[in-house]
């Protein structure tokens, strides 16, 4: 359903215009608030699997509607639970949003990303999980064909990635054509925000997946080797009350807790099967 104060509105044209060297353009898009399970006190950890992947199938089937639209560059799903996360409804929800760019945010990461394949010819998500892999300090459970890992370099403490094993830039690919699949991530996912659980309640949630390119642009490149270099992930940032400094400084990132302490204590937690 459309959220009831939208960012974003689908009526009009983005209007993109130049302000001296920098880009103005109207709040065209699409906002959405997506329940994810019709009963209020079934969320995302302590609903069954099989809900789970209805509501990642729901999530697949919006992304690719709205990707049809050729204004749309890029679309965003996120959660935010818990009062420091900026939670808007009790009822088990999260949102989805379309916009006329691609925030800054994932930008970066998929540049960074054809940039490593340009050099190495290698999606660089695949290089990160091999190695988790075999150095094994760094992930939090495996399951199936999807792993659940911290970072070596988390942006804030206990931060963990769940990222398919296989490549696949596109999650709307996988939640709408491999259902069996589904199944392993949905349990991955509620095993995950268990655990996460157990350090805090608050946290943030953002699917990464790949951009509009279904409509590619005439004039510039940024996509055409995007099957290849680019792997989608969801990020889990959980929010700890930070009593002596703040997570980030002027874009340097900052966590008291490495990674491998914040595996061994995700992996000790004590969740439901």
């Amino acid at each position: 359903m459309v959220h009831p104060t939208p960012l974003y509105r689908i009526e009009g044209e983005p209007g993109r215009r130049g302000d001296g060297i920098y880009d103005r353009m109207h709040s065209v898009g699409a906002h959405e608030v997506l329940v994810e399970n019709p009963h209020h006190d079934r969320h995302l950890w302590n609903a069954g699997d099989e809900e789970i992947a209805q509501f990642l199938r729901l999530v697949a089937g919006r992304i690719m509607d709205l990707k049809r639209d050729p204004r749309v560059k890029y679309v965003s799903l996120f959660k935010d639970y818990g009062k420091n996360a900026g939670q808007e409804f009790s009822h088990p929800t999260s949102q989805i949003t379309a916009t006329m760019f691609v925030p800054r945010r994932v930008l970066y990461e998929l540049r960074a990303g054809r940039e490593y394949y340009q050099t190495k010819e290698r999606c660089v998500f695949c290089d990160i999980i091999q190695q988790e892999e075999r150095q094994a300090q760094r992930v939090v459970e495996a399951r199936g064909d999807y792993l659940a890992l911290c970072p070596y370099a988390p942006r804030v403490p206990y931060e963990t990635w769940i990222l398919p094993r296989n490549h696949e830039s596109s999650f709307e690919r996988t939640g709408l054509n491999k259902p069996g699949l589904r199944t392993n991530l949905s349990a991955l996912l509620r095993r995950t925000l268990q655990r996460v659980r157990t350090i805090t309640e608050d946290f943030h949630l953002v699917l990464h997946t790949a951009p509009n390119s279904l409509h590619p642009s005439k004039n510039l490149g940024y996509w055409k080797t995007i099957d290849e270099d680019y792997h989608w992930h969801i990020e889990i940032l959980p929010i700890i009350p930070s009593k002596a400094r703040s997570y980030t400084f002027k874009e340097v990132y900052y966590s008291p807790v490495s990674s491998e302490t914040a595996v061994k204590q995700l992996r000790d937690a004590k969740i439901d099967g």
